[in-house]
C-alpha cells in the first residue's frame, strides 16, 4: 500500500487507516462479534493498512483490550493511534483534562495495548475547566518520557461548539494555535467525506500550511456512502445513527443520489479496469472505494480512517488505496447535490 507521512514528526502511515470504534462502541452491539474484529485487524494489516484508530473511551476499554490482542502479535506492523480526554457515565460523557489524570490514563492505555509506546496521543476534547495548555503540556511530558511518539488533537466534536454565524471548525483552528505554541501537532482528526466537506474550508489548509497530517475521520458517512443501507430499515436503539437527522428514513431517502453518483463512477472505472486488465479477472470498483479515493485526492497529507467491523470491508477500504480518480472523476463528485439534513 501506498505510504503516506504526517506531522513535523515524519510518521509513516499507510494510505487508508482502520477505524476500530465500530467494533466496540457506538455501533449496533448484537453485531459486534470480537473474534470476527479481531480477523478485521488481521486482515487490514494483511494489505498494507498500519494505522490502527482506537480511543480508551471506546467500550469503554474494551476496545484498546481488541487492538492489543493484535498488538502483541504485529506490533511493527502497527501504527497505533488512540485517544484520552474523555469519560464515560451510565448515561453521559464527560472531559477530562486534568495533568494527573492525562499521564494516568496514558499508563493505563499502554497496558490495554500491550505496548510501550504509543505512536500518536490524541485529546480527544478540551476540558473546559482545565486550560488546553495545561493538558496538552501533560501530553508533551509523556512525549518526553517516551511512552508517546507524537501528539495529535480530535476534532470530530466540533459541531457541538459551534456559534452563530461562525465556520464549523473555527474553535478548533484556535485551540490549535494555542497547543502548538506548548508542543507541535503532528495530526488533527476530524470528519471529512463527500456529504461532509466542512473540513475543506478552513481546517485542511491550515494543516497543510503547516505540515500536520489530517486524519479524515467517517469519510463513509458513517456507512452511508457505502451504498449498502436501505432507507426505512431503521437501526438498533445502541447505534447513534438511530438519533441522527440524516438517518431518518426521509433524509436517507433524498440523499440517495449522492450514492447513486458514486455507483455511477464505481461502475465506470470498474469498467476501464477490466479493459486495461484484457480478460484478466474482472476489477470490481465500489462506491466505499470512489468515496474514499475523493477523500484521498484532498492532499498527501489526508489519511482517510474508515471504520469497520468485518474483514471483508477491511479489505474493500484498503483497496481505495490503489484507486485514482481522474478530472472527470473528481468532476463529477464535485457536482453532486449537497448532503439534506443537518447534522447539527
Amino acid at each position: 500500500m501506498e505510504r503516506r507521512t504526517i506531522g513535523a514528526a515524519a510518521l509513516e502511515v499507510g494510505a487508508v487507516g482502520l477505524g476500530c470504534m465500530p467494533m466496540s462502541w457506538a455501533y449496533s452491539g448484537s453485531r459486534q462479534r470480537g473474534d470476527e474484529s479481531l480477523r478485521t485487524v488481521h486482515a487490514a494489516l494483511d494489505q498494507g493498512v498500519t494505522l490502527l484508530d482506537t480511543a480508551d473511551m471506546y467500550g469503554p476499554f474494551t476496545n484498546e483490550l481488541l487492538v492489543g490482542r493484535v498488538l502483541k502479535e504485529r506490533r511493527s506492523e502497527a501504527f497505533v493511534s488512540t485517544k484520552v480526554g474523555l469519560l464515560v457515565g451510565e448515561q453521559h460523557i464527560v472531559a477530562n483534562g486534568r495533568p494527573g489524570y492525562v499521564k494516568r490514563a496514558c499508563d493505563a492505555s499502554l497496558r490495554r495495548l500491550q505496548t510501550d509506546v504509543i505512536d500518536l496521543y490524541q485529546l480527544h476534547r478540551a476540558d473546559p475547566e482545565v486550560p488546553v495548555e495545561e493538558t496538552w503540556g501533560a501530553m508533551a511530558e509523556l512525549v518526553s518520557a517516551g511512552k508517546v511518539r507524537a501528539l495529535g488533537l480530535c476534532a470530530v466534536g466540533a459541531r457541538a461548539g459551534r456559534r452563530s454565524g461562525a465556520r464549523l471548525h473555527d474553535g478548533t483552528i484556535r485551540q490549535l494555535e494555542r497547543v502548538q505554541q506548548v508542543f507541535p501537532v503532528s495530526a488533527v482528526e476530524a470528519e471529512l467525506s463527500v456529504w461532509s466537506p466542512d473540513a475543506l474550508e478552513a481546517l485542511l489548509p491550515w494543516c497543510e500550511a503547516r505540515g500536520v497530517g489530517f486524519l479524515a475521520a467517517m469519510p463513509l458517512g458513517n456507512g452511508f456512502l457505502s451504498g449498502t443501507l436501505t432507507p426505512g430499515e431503521g437501526f438498533e436503539p445502541d447505534d447513534v445513527r438511530a438519533r441522527h437527522p440524516r438517518f431518518t428514513a426521509e433524509m436517507m431517502a433524498a440523499n440517495q443520489p449522492i450514492v447513486a453518483g458514486l455507483r455511477r463512477i464505481a461502475r465506470r472505472l470498474s469498467a476501464a479496469g477490466t479493459q486495461e486488465a484484457q480478460g484478466a479477472e474482472d476489477i470490481e470498483v465500489t462506491p466505499a472505494q470512489v468515496a474514499l479515493a475523493w477523500v484521498l485526492s484532498r492532499g498527501r497529507h489526508v489519511v482517510p480512517v474508515p471504520g469497520t467491523k468485518r474483514a471483508c470491508c477491511a479489505a474493500e477500504n484498503a483497496g481505495a488505496a490503489g484507486l485514482r480518480l481522474t478530472a472527470q472523476d473528481l468532476a463529477e463528485v464535485a457536482a453532486l447535490p449537497a448532503a439534506q439534513g443537518s447534522w447539527d
